[in-house]
C-alpha cells in the first residue's frame, strides 16, 4: 500500500514540499498466510493424535513403573503372571514357578529344552512330544530332595537307588538277559513266580540260594529235568516227610529181574545213591558207596 504524507507550514516560512514516499509492510499475507495457519493446525492435530495413541498404548499394554502387563521387574529378575506365549526361543538362566502353583510348559507340537556349552554346541536335549519323551545326553539322573540318586542311566548301566523296586504290571517284569539282585520278593498275599517259557532258568550264587515261603508251598515245574547241584557241600532236605508220589512201582517178578527200576538208598551220613530194585529192599547199611 502507498501512502502520501502532507506537512503543514506557517505563513512566512518557505519549506520545500517533500516528495512522495512509499512505505511497505513486512509480513505474510494472502494465501501464504492461510497455508501457514493450515499447516500449524495440522501439526496440532497430529500432536493430539500421537499423544492420544500413546496414552491408549500405555493403558492397553498395562505399562507401569514396575513393568508391563503381567511382566514385573523385581530384584530377583522378571516375574510373569498368567499365561504367556513366546513366538521365538527363550533364553534364561533359571525358570521357576510361584510357591503356591506349578510350572506348566505347553505346546501344540512338542516342548524342547536344550543345554549348550560355551561353543554353542548342544550337550543335552529334552524333547517332550505327543507320543514320546526323548532325552539325549551322556547321562540321565533323577535325585531326591536330599540329593540322593534315585535313577541313573548311562551307556554302560542303569542304576536304581531306591530301597525297593516295585513292578505293578499284571505280566510282571521281563528281563532278556541276566539279573543280579540280592532279593526277589512278592507283595503281601501274592505269589512269586519265576518263569522261563522257552529256555532254562538258572540261579547262581557264590555262597548259597535261599528260597523261602512263609505261608504257602514252593513248586518247581519243568518240561525236562530239574537239577539241584552243589559243587562244594551237601543237599539238605529238612522236613518231616519227603514224598516222591510219581515214582514208578515195579510188579512182582522173579529174582534178578530189575525191570529197569532203581531204588534210592540213604547212607547214615545222608548221602544218596541208587541201587537196582528187587523184590525186597536192596539198600545196605554198610554199602561200599557209603564208605
Amino acid at each position: 500500500m502507498v501512502r502520501e504524507q502532507y506537512t503543514t507550514t506557517t505563513p512566512g516560512t518557505s519549506l520545500e514540499r517533500p516528495k512522495n514516499e512509499y512505505i511497505y509492510k513486512i509480513g505474510i499475507y494472502g494465501w501464504r498466510k492461510r497455508c501457514l495457519y493450515l499447516f500449524v493446525l495440522l501439526l496440532l492435530i497430529i500432536l493430539v493424535v500421537n499423544f492420544s495413541l500413546t496414552i491408549w498404548i500405555l493403558k492397553v499394554m498395562w505399562f507401569s513403573p514396575t513393568g508391563m502387563g503381567h511382566l514385573r521387574v523385581t530384584k530377583e529378575g522378571l516375574r510373569l503372571e498368567g499365561e504367556s506365549e513366546f513366538l521365538f526361543p527363550l533364553y534364561a538362566k533359571e525358570i521357576h514357578s510361584r510357591v503356591d502353583s506349578s510350572l506348566l510348559l505347553q505346546s501344540t507340537h512338542n516342548v524342547t529344552v536344550n543345554a549348550r556349552n560355551s561353543n554353542g554346541e548342544v550337550t543335552g536335549r529334552l524333547n517332550v512330544g505327543p507320543k514320546m519323551v526323548e532325552f539325549h545326553s551322556q547321562q540321565f539322573q533323577i535325585n531326591s530332595k536330599d540329593g540322593k540318586p534315585l535313577f541313573m542311566v548311562d551307556e554302560n548301566e542303569v542304576v536304581i537307588g531306591t530301597d525297593k523296586l516295585r513292578v505293578t504290571g499284571p505280566e510282571g517284569a521281563l528281563f532278556e538277559h541276566s539279573v543280579e539282585t540280592p532279593l526277589v520278593k512278592a507283595e503281601a498275599f501274592k505269589q512269586l513266580r519265576l518263569e522261563s517259557p522257552t529256555r532254562s532258568l538258572s540261579m547262581d550264587a557264590p555262597r548259597g540260594i535261599n528260597i523261602k515261603a512263609q505261608a504257602g508251598n514252593i513248586e518247581a515245574l519243568s518240561q525236562m529235568d530239574i537239577k539241584l547241584h552243589s559243587s562244594d557241600g551237601v543237599l539238605l532236605l529238612d522236613a518231616e516227610t519227603v514224598r516222591l508220589p510219581k515214582l514208578p512201582e515195579g510188579a512182582r517178578g522173579g529174582s534178578g529181574i530189575s525191570q529197569g527200576l532203581y531204588e534210592i538208598c540213604v547212607c547214615p551220613d545222608g548221602k544218596l545213591y541208587l541201587s537196582v530194585a528187587g523184590v525186597g529192599s536192596t539198600c545196605q547199611e554198610y554199602s561200599r558207596v557209603c564208605q
